[in-house]
């Protein structure tokens, strides 16, 4: 009987209170979609970083079939220059400056390829005799790089030697930035999806003063009063977070992972199997973020 009395309620109050209702939903949907953005930029910030990880040392590019300078007129790399530039990392005057070393194959390097730009047109066109087989050196000192170069430069079999430290670091300065300001904007819309909510359920429930007076009279508890304006609010914040979800859904899939990933076929996007993490955690922050702000609100405000 209490549940029947509790739903009945509920339906009534939003049946009652429908422009109110429509209001939570929409500061739900405008908040969550800038937190769920929040989420997507976060996400990318950390596709790029996977990607360019690797990038902040001395990456050593080796000779393939198509020559860029003098180094690689006679050819590709071959096994013996493989071979000497090893040395000459593990000779004394270079093993000092290098902390570590991996080699990476054609074929090991269009695998990472395909991996970071699968959401790119480019990815099948690529074939692993267009990229370079290369040294990556991280070096104990990064600003040690010239004696790299000038050890490796002019190397039989070596195409360039490129310091992507400095080339990276403006960007991850720049993603630092962006990941800051994310997370503050994320929360200030929070905080006021938090506020308007609290206040638009303390209206419905002063627009009915004389049903809670009688609700009071009859005996009714403090929780059966509150649960259906509570509940209101929970089931409009999450239809504004489901809304928020396709919006956040619409932005990776036609935005980022469509317009943004054909127009620049260089930069790997986030697709949209990358942002499914973030629709259950808007919902779950809608209904959280609804049942407190509700509770809270008709607690303080409400003589029940």
């Amino acid at each position: 009987m209490r549940l029947a009395f509790i739903m009945s309620e509920l339906g009534s109050g939003l049946r009652r209170n429908l422009t109110m209702v429509i209001s939570v939903i929409l500061v739900t949907f405008v908040s969550l979609t800038f937190v769920g953005a929040a989420g997507v930029l976060q996400l990318q910030i950390g596709q790029l970083k996977g990607f360019w990880y690797d990038k902040v040392q001395v990456t050593v590019y080796l000779c393939t079939d198509v020559p860029s300078n003098t180094n690689c007129v006679a050819g590709p790399v071959t096994d013996e220059q493989k071979n000497h530039i090893q040395e000459l990392l593990g000779s004394a005057a270079v093993k000092p400056y290098v902390e570590k070393w991996t080699f990476e194959t054609q074929e090991e390097a269009l695998t990472h390829f395909k991996e970071q730009f699968a959401s790119s047109p480019m990815a099948d066109s690529v074939e692993a005799g267009n990229l370079p087989s290369s040294f990556r050196i991280k070096l104990t000192d990064p600003e040690k790089y010239q004696i790299i170069n000038e050890t490796f430069a002019a190397t039989p079999g070596v195409d360039s030697v490129v310091d992507q430290r400095k080339v990276l670091e403006p960007l991850f300065s720049m993603m630092n930035i962006a990941t800051w300001v994310a997370v503050f904007v994320a929360g200030l819309m929070i905080l006021c999806a938090a506020l308007l909510i609290a206040t638009t359920i303390r209206l419905s429930a002063q627009s009915r003063d004389k049903e809670i007076g009688i609700m009071r009279l009859v005996g009714a508890s403090k929780t059966v009063i509150q649960l259906p304006f509570v509940l209101e609010g929970v089931i409009a914040a999450t239809i504004g977070a489901v809304l928020a979800s396709g919006a956040v859904w619409a932005m990776v899939t036609f935005f980022m992972n469509g317009y943004l990933a054909n127009g620049n076929s260089g930069m790997p996007m986030i697709s949209p199997n990358h942002a499914l993490k973030i629709y259950p955690v808007l919902i779950l922050i809608g209904i959280v973020l609804a049942g407190i702000s509700s509770a809270v609100s008709l607690r303080k405000n409400l003589k029940v």
